[in-house]
């Protein structure tokens, strides 16, 4: 027996925390009946499943990268009509849900799967993987911005954790910045840099973990390898 959240994440419906709310919102049932509190348990193999009247069955994991451009939200839908970045991935049969977020105005790597349990445990605080940038900042940070970013600013009332800050190189006017955080928060990274005097200009996610953009072209994707995967699993 395993609760109904986790089932329907197993089976690829949504990440758990959101198959919570699908739960509590009527839209799944269990034998015709309609579940809307937490805690439910079922068993896989004998009863049956439905989310919006369909049957829930287990499918293909699938894990991919994908190049975001710029002018791409990361959701599903967008109440504003916005290019999202599941419309990069539709010859995809399986859905897909984002592994974290990158914001409208940002590109670079983002990881999408529909292994529900593989992305409740990545976007947990608990075991936030590192995400690193290239920043693109206003003006050239010095020694003690760059000592203040690694140490931790405050963001939204709260102190950010200790990250990674690099100075890359700079023209004398704009600075380009590698910088690692391990946390997960809105807008976090153009937050950071305007806490110590410098608006972004530019912002790509280059890598996740270990997983590299490399050459993968913008608006492209690719399957993760089995390494990749073990690797976030592993992590996990």
């Amino acid at each position: 027996m395993i609760r109904l959240q986790k089932h329907l994440a197993d089976c690829g419906v949504a990440s758990r925390r959101r198959a919570e709310e699908y739960i509590t919102s009527g839209r799944v049932t269990v034998n015709g009946e309609r579940v809307t509190e937490l805690g439910v348990k079922i068993d896989p193999a004998a009863d049956a499943v439905m989310f919006d009247g369909k049957p829930v069955t287990h499918e293909k994991k699938v894990y991919v990268m994908l190049h975001k451009p710029e002018g791409y939200v990361t959701t599903a839908d967008d109440e504003h009509g916005r290019q999202t970045a599941i419309d990069l991935i539709r010859d995809i049969p399986e859905r897909l849900d984002p592994v974290g977020r990158l914001d409208y105005s940002t590109s670079g790597l983002l990881l999408l799967t529909n292994d529900g349990e593989l992305l409740y445990r990545l976007t947990h605080p608990k075991h936030e993987i590192p995400k690193t940038y290239i920043v693109r900042v206003a003006g050239v940070p010095t020694a003690e911005s760059l000592r203040r970013l690694r140490e931790g600013v405050t963001v939204d009332g709260r102190k950010t954790a200790p990250a990674k800050a690099a100075h890359i190189k700079d023209d004398g006017t704009n600075a380009s910045l590698r910088i690692t955080i391990h946390e997960g928060r809105n807008r976090q990274v153009r937050k950071m840099c305007a806490a110590v005097g410098h608006d972004v200009l530019y912002l790509k996610r280059v890598a996740t973990g270990k997983l590299t953009l490399g050459d993968l072209p913008k608006g492209k994707w690719r399957y993760l390898t089995e390494d990749e995967v073990k690797y976030l699993k592993g992590f996990a």
